[in-house]
């Protein structure tokens, strides 16, 4: 605030910057942190700018040339990679598709509907049962793959795209986020207005909540999604055909060859550029849904 007198006229009082406290907009990041990001970042992008650059070199120029002056073989090596084995790295794909897809889908759902029943209904033990959820969310999965594999192997459905596709639907930290949104995009008036006019509980989670909880289900799919696609030592364990290997053991396999065939380094390495294509496309679909997600999160 400040005052502005005029001849013969009382102080009158108009509006403006108060303590001459300068606008949040005009100020400048700190230098250091600002060079922290950039070594963050810089850290993340170089694996990812060699994957890219050597993936265009053939064999001879792999180790032979400077790391991150790309050649123009990136054509050839594809082409190799698809004629490997009859096109096994398209099955690879195939299959890793299949298990993300299908597992995504089916932990959203499990997710949304254990989430929104924890959220919203009173019934004895919830508590401990969302206590035992936060306990499983910080163990790794790496620990229960032996024993999934243990029971698994006791019903004969070791070997199979079951043993891979049954672990993926429970997941934990799913759950927790879909507890979580369930709890603040869900209005309780609006569930007691419905019952009042005689609707079901099956009809109030389809018809009202799930269409308020996509958002958020959509980041819980995508979390899923890419956890899966990601995934190495579950289905490392319960495979052994490599014809239903994901393209994570697969390219592991390939790598392993690679010590006696120094020509599969470059198919592995085309192979890796490949595999993140698929998630860099989902995220560019499904950016809006999460988008719409955080900006939710951050006004309630």
């Amino acid at each position: 605030m400040s005052t502005t007198l005029a001849p013969g006229a009382t102080p009158t009082l108009t509006a403006g910057p108060v303590g001459g406290a300068r606008r949040p907009s005009g100020r400048r990041p700190p230098l250091l942190a600002s060079a922290v990001l950039l070594l963050g970042a810089l850290y993340c992008l170089l694996p990812v700018l060699w994957v890219v650059t050597a993936a265009t070199k053939d064999n001879t120029e792999l180790f032979s040339t400077f790391t991150f002056w790309p050649s123009g073989s990136l054509l050839d090596n594809i082409r190799e990679l698809s004629a490997y084995r009859d096109g096994l790295f398209w099955r690879w794909m195939l299959n890793t598709a299949v298990f993300a897809g299908v597992g995504a889908v089916a932990s959203t759902l499990v997710s949304g509907m254990c989430g929104y029943a924890m959220a919203k209904y009173r019934f004895r033990g919830r508590n401990v049962m969302f206590n035992v959820l936060l306990a499983g969310v910080l163990v790794p999965g790496v620990v229960l793959a032996v024993p999934q594999y243990l029971l698994l192997a006791e019903l004969s459905m070791t070997d199979t795209y079951w043993s891979v596709l049954l672990p993926s639907i429970i997941s934990p930290y799913g759950i927790y986020l879909a507890r979580i949104f369930a709890a603040a995009s869900v209005p309780d008036d609006v569930m007691e207005a419905a019952r009042t006019d005689g609707a079901g509980e099956w009809r109030i989670f389809t018809r009202i909540a799930l269409p308020v909880m996509v958002p958020g289900l959509v980041t819980v799919f995508l979390f899923q999604f890419v956890a899966i696609w990601n995934n190495f030592m579950l289905p490392f364990i319960m495979l052994s055909d490599d014809t239903r290997f994901p393209v994570t053991v697969g390219l592991y396999s390939l790598l392993n060859q690679g010590a006696s065939q120094p020509a599969l380094y470059t198919l592995v390495i085309t192979g890796a550029l490949l595999a993140v294509l698929p998630l860099i496309l989902l995220f560019l679909l499904l950016q809006r849904y999460w988008r719409v997600d955080m900006l939710a999160g951050a006004v309630k």
